[in-house]
């Protein structure tokens, strides 16, 4: 195929009826620059609605991938939790004739928690009245102090982040 039959195909006729005027001669091109520029408009709202969700995807994939690195940090976290109680309630056993064993007990308690510290993890308050957000009450005693007062804190809460690992397990007040 040649490239002047090419352009003729492309190209709608030209009136070329004797007496007719520029503008009328002009119409049907100018009738096919308005489709080409209408389906112009058309792919750039495509191309801008496509690049807009590739943004939106990127954007997710990046929140969902710091999802999962926050649940593996919480999960291990989470497992060496009963590894600082146990470490707390050898210190809570020692006598004072075991000093170099409480000292060595300490230093690595002492250190775990320090780690676990640097790496987010909080102790959640027990001072002043139960939140069951935060508090987990096992018992209840009567108290002269007022109803949901915390009295004895039974194990550590913790919490990671704004997320509770473990609420603190209390015994709280209880009046008559």
């Amino acid at each position: 195929m040649t490239e002047k039959s090419a352009n003729q195909r492309q190209q709608p006729p030209v009136d070329e009826t004797p007496g007719a005027t520029p503008e009328q001669a002009f119409a049907p091109l100018e009738e096919r620059v308005a489709e080409l520029e209408k389906e112009r408009d058309e792919h750039l709202a495509d191309l801008k609605r496509v690049a807009a969700e590739f943004d939106n995807y990127r954007k997710r994939a990046a929140r969902d991938q710091q999802s999962l690195v926050a649940r593996a940090h919480e999960r291990l976290v989470k497992e060496l939790l009963p590894v600082l109680d146990d470490l707390e309630r050898a210190l809570d056993a020692t006598d004072t004739s075991t000093r170099s064993v409480e000292d060595g007990v300490r230093l690595v308690h002492r250190e775990l928690a320090d780690a676990l510290a640097r790496e987010g993890l909080q102790e959640i308050e027990t001072d002043g009245r139960f939140d069951p957000h935060v508090h987990e009450a096992l018992l209840t005693q009567p108290s002269e102090q007022d109803d949901g007062a915390i009295l004895e804190v039974l194990q550590k809460g913790y919490r990671l982040g704004d997320r509770v690992l473990r609420p603190a397990r209390v015994v709280i007040s209880q009046t008559d």
